[in-house]
């Protein structure tokens, strides 16, 4: 009877031991999990989880092991600009570099509004190749340079060749035609921004000497008109906007990477309200997005092709 008492207690044990492994099995492996997807290795991804939790739902309450409220409310509120370490540099140029919650950003600030000028393909709308960043950059005498307008690029294999809608360069319609009715991104004879819907007629009768096609417009007299629509999920970003005190503000935002999932329109109109924009306009984005400075490329493209081809890019003069 004794023996038989043993072994009973001995197969119980054993199992009870099996039990408590098991247990702490999927303990762990469910803490792993949810770390990897409120604190993990790819930041953009859990900051994009905390940024959707639903205040009362068993997914705030996981991610409270990794966070206290306040954090949690910083990473779904805030966004971090980061002061570039010079002041305005010889060239009227500052650069910062912004984190929110699901991108990494970088602001150029161009003091000197004449410095900015679009630059378009010599061979607009022919079917050849369209320069690159790079190439426009060296064509104008630049030392900076961010993508401008939309074109055609079935499968993301575009050459820049076709641009949509309208351009107008120096004060002549390049390609489109006069009642062509877009949102126009431009810079008219006095340096200012305009971000609007018009035909191309109105655009040259308002003095635009150097405009695109894109959009939507974001922000007119600090006031945010953006009413929706267009791609609304998080993706790569150019942006224009303008000070009051004419200062050019030159916003790329990385998207696709683990690093950078990307920005909502909502996002990038915070980011210029946050740098004082009394006009802002959303440029082509995607695997276009690109901010050359000094010869270097500022963002992390997403382009798996290297350096694209433009058919249009506002570039800043040199001003040494």
């Amino acid at each position: 009877m004794t023996k038989r008492k043993s072994k009973g207690i001995g197969l119980g044990f054993a199992a009870f031991i099996s039990f408590l492994i098991i247990v702490a099995s999927v303990t762990i492996t469910g803490y792993l999990c949810l770390k990897e997807i409120y604190a993990g290795s790819h930041v953009a991804y859990s900051n994009q989880a905390i940024k959707e939790l639903s205040p009362d739902g068993l997914d705030h309450t996981f991610a409270k092991l990794f966070y206290s409220d306040e954090e949690i409310a910083k990473i779904q509120n805030g966004i971090t600009i980061e002061e570039n370490s010079e002041e305005i540099n010889e060239d009227g140029i500052e650069i910062h570099k912004i984190k929110g919650s699901t991108y990494e950003a970088f602001m150029m600030i161009v003091h000197n509004p004449e410095d900015v000028i679009l630059a378009a393909n010599p061979n607009m709308d022919s079917g050849a190749a369209a320069p690159s960043i790079d190439d426009y950059i060296a064509m104008y005498d630049g030392i900076a340079g961010i993508n401008a307008g939309g074109f055609e690029d079935a499968g993301g294999h575009g050459n820049g060749g076709q641009a949509w809608g309208i351009v107008i360069s120096d004060g002549q319609l390049i390609s489109g035609s006069l009642s062509e009715f877009t949102t126009v991104i431009g810079i008219n004879q006095d340096n200012q921004l305009i971000c609007k819907n018009m035909s191309a007629q109105q655009a040259l009768d308002w003095g635009i000497r150097d405009g695109v096609t894109f959009g939507p417009a974001l922000i007119d007299q600090y006031e945010v008109v953006f009413t929706g629509g267009g791609q609304p999920q998080l993706n790569p970003r150019t942006v224009i906007g303008q000070r009051e005190d004419g200062a050019f503000l030159l916003l790329v935002v990385d998207g696709r990477q683990p690093h950078s999932l990307g920005a909502k329109y909502e996002d990038i109109i915070q980011i210029m309200q946050d740098f004082h924009a009394m006009t802002a306009g959303n440029l082509d984005g995607g695997n276009s997005s690109v901010l050359v400075y000094d010869g270097e490329y500022v963002n992390t493209t997403v382009s798996m092709y290297g350096a694209r081809n433009l058919p249009t890019a506002f570039i800043v003069k040199d001003g040494k």
